[in-house]
């Protein structure tokens, strides 16, 4: 499975996985960062994935496993576990619902209090969790989890191998309102829908708005964090990842590969290139045009200019200081010289 070239005991049985610090005889553990190599020498994890070039200095007990890249293997071998648990749950609990002219594909699950629309496509080996809400005409591809609470309106597309947390509200109305001449507000229809490409996750309690007309998009691969925010007609590139409290209003397109720390805003109507990061609680206004910036700050700027206004910044209470004492100086001086 990790492609991996194993040096000791390759029989042992694994029961479980462990940080290296914290291991016990039947785990598995791995080293990827130098600064917890100490723990290698003294783990009781019985096996750890390390990276190719790791050489040891001392002698070892557990068994190693010798890969690319030890963190990415650890990963894989996380994932694998975890696809195990969850082809556990089958079949279908009762009370639950599926609408006429609904499909739902062989080795699935659907738990207890779940409602699944009409005209819905289920794929194979899908796990909808209870009290999950999926409305009409709503298409999940195979291998997708959907965990419990979930709410997933009209026409919402969901591909292969996605996963969406407790609580998340997919396909809600985007904020669409328009301003009237006596100060009252309009509603505007939100016409569209929500498309989750493949091996996309979204967090619990995150929320993603259908579009005014058209697609809300999140590419293929992207991971969107807990209680995060996308509005209407929102693009997300491939593998982009979101973290929690971040909000992106309206019509804003955002590359691939981006990443958007906790608490970032960003404005609508915006592009943000490829490969763009964006520092935690950052606000953005404007379009990012050129690719892999690093970005910090509200507003968001070069995180270079940034660090330089944050250290002249922090000085300031020193040069207020300095200030007064140069005005106390002209003062005495200008008395000085009356006298």
């Amino acid at each position: 499975m990790l492609d991996g070239t194993t040096v000791g005991d390759d029989k042992i049985l694994i029961h479980s996985a462990a940080k290296i610090e914290e291991g016990e005889p039947g785990c598995i553990s791995f080293l990827a960062n130098s600064k917890y190599e100490p723990y290698v020498y003294t783990t009781k994890s019985s096996a750890v994935i390390v990276n190719k070039d790791f050489i040891p200095k001392q002698k070892i007990e557990p068994t190693l496993i010798y890969v690319e890249n030890a963190y990415t293997a650890f990963t894989i071998l996380l994932e694998e576990y975890q696809k195990r648990i969850a082809r556990g749950k089958s079949g279908i609990e009762q009370p639950s619902f599926i609408g006429d002219n609904s499909t739902f594909g062989g080795d699935g699950y659907r738990g207890a209090f779940s409602y699944i629309g009409r005209n819905c496509r289920i794929g194979n080996s899908v796990k909808i969790y209870p009290q999950v809400y999926i409305g009409d005409g709503v298409q999940i591809g195979d291998y997708s989890v959907i965990h419990p609470g979930v709410r997933i309106y009209d026409n919402t597309v969901i591909g292969k191998n996605c996963t969406v947390f407790a609580n998340t509200v997919i396909g809600s109305d985007g904020f669409g309102f328009a301003p009237q001449s006596d100060g009252s507000y309009k509603t505007i229809p939100q016409l569209g829908n929500v498309i989750l490409e493949d091996n996309v996750s979204i967090g619990a309690n995150a929320t993603i708005d259908c579009a005014t007309m058209g697609s809300t998009i999140i590419r293929n691969g992207a991971k969107i964090d807990n209680l995060v925010q996308i509005a209407h007609n929102v693009e997300v590139g491939k593998n982009t990842v979101i973290a929690a409290q971040s909000g992106v209003s309206g019509s804003t397109h955002i590359g691939e590969q981006c990443i958007i720390a906790g608490q970032v805003g960003i404005s609508g109507h915006l592009s943000v290139a490829n490969y763009t990061k964006i520092g935690a609680q950052s606000g953005l206004g404007k379009t990012i045009k050129k690719e892999g910036l690093s970005l910090s700050g509200s507003p968001a700027r070069d995180l270079t200019e940034h660090l330089r206004a944050m250290a002249v910044v922090r000085r300031i209470p020193d040069l207020e200081k300095r200030l007064k004492e140069l005005e106390l100086n002209r003062i005495n001086s200008e008395l000085h010289v009356k006298e």
